[in-house]
């Protein structure tokens, strides 16, 4: 694929298929559509691959940071666009390209907005294939360059609560305060941050990601029920797990992120946002960055973590992480100890084994 127009068709397959990576985080459905029509009725915005841009060429990264679930949280489209402009002003360079930080309900959409007021184009190479809990997690490494800065813009909340902050630090503390700024805005801020080349991007982010989304999307809404998830299945190379009551869940936003665990049919699932285990019995299914979701076993509609429910019906389906397109983030271990403690379960020795 090079450059093309996004669609309607193409945005709402991008939010649903989005939804099913977002892996139990990304982000609401309802948002990521509000988004990507609004971003369709103001202007045409063009999805270019990283092929059709120079090596040197500076994109910047939009993302939402902060727990889904927090009561008081509230971003809108055009604080997605003030990030941007803080952000250029920021480092005093063009920016050519937008990329979004994750794939996502909300955030494989993330950067169409500012690409239909701008005229900058969305470039096919977000910062991982699939959603994640730190901003860190999505910065393709950034953190190991030495004497790297990070660059930072946040804007959210309303009334006394709204806050634009521009920070340049070393990037956990950049992160760092990014996540206390979600906290003081109400649970969420819209970020602009860490402008890279294009060849940066195309050697540790993940191209195609939004790609790969669109095609999920497809293969969802394209079907029913449980032909849908199947459909969904076969598309990732994964598999439905289980299907039945959530019998129990807990949720505690904190920190800026929603911590918890869920049970369905006898399987234990816990997340950081996102399901970052999946156990029967004590055995270990799936651990992140494998994809772990559910979804409504009645309708196939994604269910993040933040909406589940006591007394639902929902499907689990899981898909190997060889099988996604994932940033080189998580393939590092010195990313996934903070999981380890967030969860309170193993997760290094599952996954580099």
């Amino acid at each position: 694929m090079a450059k093309m127009t996004l669609t309607k068709e193409m945005m709402e397959a991008a939010v649903f298929g989005g939804a099913v990576l977002g892996g139990g985080g990304g982000g609401w459905i309802e948002e990521g559509l509000e988004t990507g029509r609004l971003a369709l009725e103001v202007g045409a915005p063009q999805l270019y691959t990283a092929d059709e841009m120079d090596d040197h060429d500076l994109l910047a990264t939009v993302a939402l940071v902060g727990a889904p679930a927090a009561k008081e949280q509230y971003t809108k489209p055009m604080h997605y666009v003030r990030a941007l402009q803080l952000l250029e002003k920021l480092v005093s360079q063009p920016i050519r390209g937008i990329i979004t930080n994750e794939n996502g309900a909300g955030t494989t959409v993330n950067g169409w907005f500012q690409a239909a007021v701008t005229g900058l184009p969305v470039i096919d190479v977000p910062c991982n294939g699939r959603a994640h809990p730190t901003g860190v997690m999505g910065a393709m490494n950034l953190h190991e360059r030495d004497g790297y800065i990070s660059h930072q813009t946040a804007v959210g909340g309303r009334d006394e609560r709204y806050h634009e902050v521009s920070i340049s630090a070393k990037l956990q503390q950049a992160a760092a305060l990014v996540r206390k700024v979600s906290v003081e805005a109400g649970g969420l801020v819209v970020v602009a941050r860490n402008p890279i080349t294009v060849g940066y991007a195309r050697e540790n982010g993940a191209p195609g990601a939004i790609s790969q989304a669109i095609e999920v999307g497809r293969a969802l809404l394209g079907s029913k029920g449980e032909s849908a998830i199947e459909a969904v299945c076969q598309k990732l190379g994964g598999r439905i797990v289980t299907a039945g009551t959530v019998d129990e869940f807990t949720l505690e936003t904190t920190g800026g992120f929603d911590v918890g665990r869920v049970v369905i049919a006898g399987h234990e699932m816990t997340f950081w946002n996102e399901y970052m285990t999946l156990e029967q019995n004590g055995q270990r299914l799936g651990t992140f960055p494998d994809l772990i979701m559910t979804l409504d076993a009645k309708t196939a509609r994604p269910v993040v973590s933040a909406a589940i429910e006591k007394g639902q019906q929902l499907a689990v389906i899981h898909v190997p992480k060889e099988n996604l397109i994932l940033s080189a983030t998580m393939r590092n271990p010195e990313l996934m100890t903070s999981v380890e403690a967030a969860v309170g379960k193993q997760i290094l020795p599952y996954i580099f084994a």
